[in-house]
């Protein structure tokens, strides 16, 4: 799968199922949303949930930082694109990012926003950034997303602790091009 479809998909249905177990997997495979952000697994059980995954058509996503057995080195998304089917990954590394990319993968480089400290961070690290996505966690922050907006031609993600179609909708009005979350009646809506 290439970069535009990935976006033609979320511009059809900005929804991202967020995976993070056994449960929430059976429960995606269950829903005709088709964007997966798999954040848990290790090196044996990667290759295994990705292909249950794409039996179903889903465009998936991995956390390569969040893969028990994988280091924080950008191999690990060598490891993901030469073992397993998956369509792209997500990290927290802009090197990593930047490899992925390289290599054909859709990026995401995620961002947690906890305090002015790490959103200056963010600012400066977004003007050189080679991703396809950027991810903004946690994505209850729309006036933070219009910011960045400005910012950046890079699309964001809203993420965390999303949990109302109110704050879908607020995310989605603040110039997010889609929201991830791992809460099942979100991917309802």
């Amino acid at each position: 799968m290439n970069t535009s479809d990935v976006f033609e998909q979320l511009y059809s249905n900005p929804v991202i199922m967020a995976v993070k177990n056994n449960r929430d997997l059976e429960k995606c495979l269950e829903n005709e949303n088709t964007v997966v952000f798999v954040l848990y697994g290790n090196i044996d059980t990667i290759p295994i949930i990705v292909d249950k995954l794409k039996c179903k058509n889903k465009t998936v996503i991995v956390h390569e930082d969040l893969i028990e057995g994988l280091s924080s080195s950008y191999y690990a998304a060598s490891f993901i694109k030469k073992y397993t089917k998956a369509d792209g990954i997500i990290t927290t590394k802009p090197s990593n990012a930047s490899y992925a990319r390289k290599m054909g993968l859709f990026t995401v480089l995620r961002f947690f926003v906890f305090d002015s400290m790490g959103y200056e961070n963010m600012k400066q690290t977004i003007k050189d950034a080679n991703c396809d996505v950027i991810e903004m966690l946690p994505g209850i922050m729309p006036n933070l997303i219009k910011d960045i907006k400005k910012r950046t031609n890079i699309p964001v993600v809203a993420g965390g602790l999303i949990t109302t179609k109110e704050e879908v909708m607020a995310a989605l009005n603040s110039d997010a091009i889609a929201i991830s979350s791992s809460n099942y009646s979100v991917w309802q809506m």
